[in-house]
């Protein structure tokens, strides 16, 4: 077994895992707590620990069950369907003499946020925050925040805490799956709780098991890759060329603020970045395998509606745009195996960012994996909130995340919740080829298709089978766009938005939403 994570941490897992008989503790995972959600409508499993083989009560709303402990101390039990309630009520679990209240638990919708940084992104850093959060009493809304947490193995509990939406609160929530929340509890009139769990600057793969990792020929060589390293890591050796890299950046420091003394902020030189000590491979954050253990794996079984995600900007990488859809959906399918349930799953395609393209052509691994995000839509239960048109070209964190969440939540309106809504902007479906014209369908047409500024349409890219790209004319008819160009007598291929920063791009439906990037030859 390869070796757990900082002192610190073992400690913290060693007082929630099953312990010994004899000296054991009624225990729950930190997300069995007060002001927690419980999922209407579903049975909602509720497990912990306690002595071996000893019987454990769980009572709420009217029902109580029971389970006996196996011979490590670990229970479940099931609590029948329940029906969605405001009120705040305690559930109450004992097991011999001890006894655990979690107060204030509502019953309602549960959704599971993960991802990258933009799904970090605080309430307290958007556009329009003060307001947001002067707004943010809501006591039916709730969220766990849990803690970074990397770790060499499954792991089976994670540090964190639920907390009610208040305007003292709301500012520590994730940005996105606040506003999503938001919307569906305006829409449904139910509590709502989302299990935050993301960290910034991560890929796809970080969030995947290892048992799915080895089933793919990527994940394999990756995996093979980090086991290698794993062999030769000496901690040893690397702390020694910690303390070495540490010494040299202390003394160096040193000497570029006693030069920047009495210096005019322009003659100012800057300071060195602080080395950081060498985490062996399956505690590095950054690597396959070791979020899920430590962030995701804790969760499995929590009984939810289903899962909400923002990420990719990590895999915009030569070497893992290309299989960003092949990888995320093996991360999905990761998912609903393990809870045993396949979850309707939305996710965000990446925003425009970046200096704006203005020549046909452009090769980008943003651009691809944005593709790559349109294409994981083949995989049933999932949903994209394509959002194109709210980036910065200079922040890879745009401020508006209140469009992001809303738009999420409408794939939840309609699918979840049967609401009469629009999910999506125009998202490419089938095109065919008649001379020198390219005729292309899309599926969420909405109410129809529409220039958003009311000028001819822009972005759209057409080549022949020399694969040269060139801009093209295109015009709606109807529900479709034609396109054409003079240059290009027979048209093998369309492509639309293809940036990462498609400045000028301007389909959308007539309820607003954004057409995503396509490539006709990319299915």
């Amino acid at each position: 077994m390869k070796p757990r994570q900082y002192v610190a941490l073992v400690i913290v897992l060693f007082s929630v895992l099953p312990c010994s008989s004899g000296w054991a503790q009624l225990k729950l995972p930190s997300f069995f707590s007060d002001d927690m959600v419980l999922q209407r409508e579903k049975p909602v499993a509720i497990w912990g620990w306690a002595d071996a083989n000893a019987k454990t009560t769980v009572a709420f709303a009217g029902q109580t069950q029971s389970a006996t402990a196996d011979e490590t101390g670990k229970w479940m039990v099931k609590l029948p369907a329940l029906k969605a309630s405001s009120e705040g009520s305690s559930l109450i679990v004992e097991s011999g003499s001890e006894r655990i209240e979690i107060k204030n638990v509502l019953v309602g919708e549960v959704w599971f946020a993960s991802g990258q940084s933009n799904m970090d992104f605080l309430l307290l850093k958007t556009d329009e925050a003060e307001q947001d959060i002067a707004a943010a009493e809501h006591p039916g809304i709730r969220m766990f925040l849990a803690a970074n947490t990397p770790a060499a193995d499954p792991q089976t509990d994670i540090r964190g805490s639920w907390h009610v939406s208040t305007p003292e609160t709301a500012g520590s929530f994730s940005a996105v799956a606040y506003f999503f929340a938001l919307r569906l509890h305006e829409e449904t009139g139910v509590p709502v709780g989302v299990l935050k769990s993301s960290w910034g600057g991560k890929r796809s793969e970080c969030f995947t098991s290892r048992e799915a990792m080895l089933s793919n020929e990527h994940g394999r060589k990756m995996i093979d890759e980090l086991d290698k390293l794993a062999e030769q890591f000496d901690a040893k050796n690397a702390a020694n060329t910690y303390e070495k890299a540490l010494a040299a950046w202390k003394e160096k420091t040193a000497e570029i603020r006693e030069f920047n003394k009495g210096k005019e902020p322009s003659e100012k030189k800057r300071v060195p970045r602080q080395p950081q000590k060498s985490k062996p491979v399956y505690e590095n954050e950054r690597n396959p395998t070791v979020l899920y253990n430590g962030m995701i794996h804790p969760f499995v079984g929590y009984t939810m509606r289903g899962a909400i995600w923002y990420q990719g900007e990590a895999n915009a990488k030569p070497e893992l745009a290309g299989i960003y859809q092949e990888m995320f959906t093996l991360m999905i399918q990761d998912w609903r195996t393990r809870w045993g349930d396949d979850f309707p799953f939305y996710f965000v395609q990446l925003a425009n960012f970046q200096d704006p393209t203005t020549e046909p052509g452009n090769r980008s691994d943003w651009a691809t994996v944005q593709n790559n995000q349109r294409l994981t839509l083949e995989l049933p239960g999932t949903g994209m909130a394509t959002i194109n048109d709210v980036g910065a070209a200079k922040d890879i964190h745009p401020k508006n995340k209140k469009t992001v969440g809303n738009r999420l939540a409408l794939w939840a309106l309609r699918n979840q919740y049967h609401k009469d809504v629009v999910v999506s902007g125009p998202i490419y479906r089938t095109h065919q080829i008649e001379g020198d014209q390219v005729t292309i369908e899309f599926d969420h047409v909405g109410s129809g298709l529409k220039s958003r500024d009311g000028k001819p349409l822009e972005r759209f890219e057409i080549a022949g089978e020399d694969k040269n790209w060139h801009w093209a004319n295109a015009r709606i008819i109807g529900d479709t766009v034609v396109v054409a160009c003079p240059d290009v007598r027979k048209p093998k291929s369309v492509r639309y938005a293809w940036s990462a920063n498609p400045e000028g791009a301007n389909l959308i439906n007539a309820e607003g939403l954004p057409a995503s990037i396509f490539e006709t030859a990319s299915r």
